[in-house]
């Protein structure tokens, strides 16, 4: 089983990369992004509580992300391939959080793939998919916030894998397929 968290600042092509290994390695995707806009759309409860932290360009609380993770991934059942983590986790608590929930099903992360992206192309890729998509949090003004989350709250992470001896860093400018050939040889050799 190879779990896999792709990381990256948002705009970084976590979700392009995802969806190229799903297809190529019959992997199982949680997108907390995707699964907090499902909720959002729903209406649920835990859609409108998300939906208030989105809008201000905050994290959701901890305790919430994961139970709901857990609930995901206990819903692929003991013999799946292995799951891309996509968004999550965004803390070091959340890591370890997340460690401590697959331990306990006998799981572990199997890598952490940085997709490292220059700030000033992540502005530009993330104005552009709000252009295209209508995604409300992909404003200029929410987006800087969310940067600034990102790098006083998540980047620390990258030393936090570093420690567990799982991160790979992967160049995340240039072409898609070079990209991915690069991720390719990272899980080819876990």
């Amino acid at each position: 089983m190879k779990n896999i968290v792709i990381f990256g600042a948002p705009g970084s092509g976590k979700g392009t990369q995802s969806d190229k290994l799903i297809e190529k390695y019959g992997l199982n995707h949680i997108s907390t992004g995707d699964v907090l806009r499902a909720e959002i759309k729903k209406g649920t409860e835990l859609g409108k509580t998300a939906q208030g932290f989105i809008d201000k360009g905050n994290l959701i609380p901890d305790d919430l992300m994961i139970s709901i993770l857990a609930g995901v991934y206990d819903s692929f059942g003991r013999d799946h391939k292995g799951v891309i983590f996509d968004g999550f986790p965004r803390t070091i608590p959340q890591a370890e959080a997340l460690k401590q929930m697959l331990d306990e099903r006998g799981d572990r992360v199997a890598a952490m793939i940085e997709l490292a992206v220059p700030e000033d192309e992540l502005m530009k890729r993330l104005l552009l998919r709000g252009q295209q998509s209508g995604r409300a949090d992909d404003n200029e003004e929410t987006i800087k916030k969310r940067l600034v989350v990102y790098h006083s709250q998540t980047q620390p992470l990258i030393e936090w894998y570093k420690k567990e001896g799982l991160h790979h860093h992967i160049d995340g400018l240039g072409e898609l397929d070079r990209i991915f050939n690069d991720i390719q040889k990272v899980i080819d050799n876990i």
